[in-house]
This record gives C-alpha cells, structure tokens and sequence, in this order.
C-alpha cells in the first residue's frame, strides 16, 4: 500500500538561512510563506517549516520534522483502519491539502501516510494561498 518517499518536513530555525541553504544545494524554490517553503531537489519535495520557539530545542513537542510515505487514494481508508487496530500512537491531526494520517513509530519518529503530491498542494494554493504566500517567478507551477 505504502508506494515511497511523498516528501521530507524539516523544522527550522530561520527560514530566510534554511531556503537559501538548500537552493545552494541545487534545490527549486517553488514558493514560501510566513512560516514555511516548498522546495523540490531532483524528484524529492522538502518542506520548511518555522519551528515557533528557535530558542529551545528544535526536539520538542513543537518539532515538525517528518518523513511522509506516499498511498494512493483508494488505498487511504483501510490503511486508516489498519493503524487503528494495530493501535499505533498519533502525533497531529491533518489540517492540509490531501488526506493524511500522522503516527509515530515505536522510537518516536514521526511519520506521516499522505495522499497527495508537490504538483497537488502547489494547486491548492493558488485557491486557498498560505498568509504571506510568494510564489517564484520560475516556477511552472505559478
């Protein structure tokens, strides 16, 4: 059911630093907001995300670093249903584009089953932009 990698979220301190560290490493900036950036190196799509309290540990409840695996659609709901009678831990409720069911694993890394792609958000932002969204001028998805 579960077909690969659907993207990498890393928690960051300055978003400004972050963004332009990993266009340095060849990556496509697609657009950013407030609190976040879409990047894309080769086929991988990596979210950014402000981590709201850069003077703690980036290790806390707050953390949103992730490793989301991709599902097709019709596979969604009974995977769903799946990881409620193996009783696994969730750690956040979806409150974005596609279906998502976020879980930790028994060493507490957090993952994320998501429906969706790069292509799919970047879509639904043109209809329910992010505050502060800037879109970049190279980008086809514009």
């Amino acid at each position: 059911m579960i077909t690969g990698v659907n993207h990498i979220t890393l928690s960051v301190t300055d978003l400004l630093r972050s963004m332009e560290f990993y266009q340095n490493l060849g990556a496509k900036l697609h657009v950013s907001w407030q609190s976040g950036a879409y990047l894309s190196l080769g086929d991988l799509w990596l979210c950014l995300s402000l981590h709201h309290n850069p003077k703690s540990s980036i290790n806390t409840e707050s953390d949103h670093s992730h490793l989301a695996l991709n599902i097709e659609a019709k596979d969604f709901r009974s995977y769903c249903d799946k990881i409620a009678a193996l009783n696994i831990q969730y750690w956040k409720q979806n409150t974005s584009e596609g279906d998502s069911l976020y879980i930790l694993d028994p060493d507490r890394h957090k993952l994320e089953i998501h429906v969706g792609s790069l292509q799919s958000r970047l879509e639904s932002l043109k209809a329910n932009p992010y505050k502060r969204l800037t879109w970049y001028p190279d980008d086809e998805w514009t």
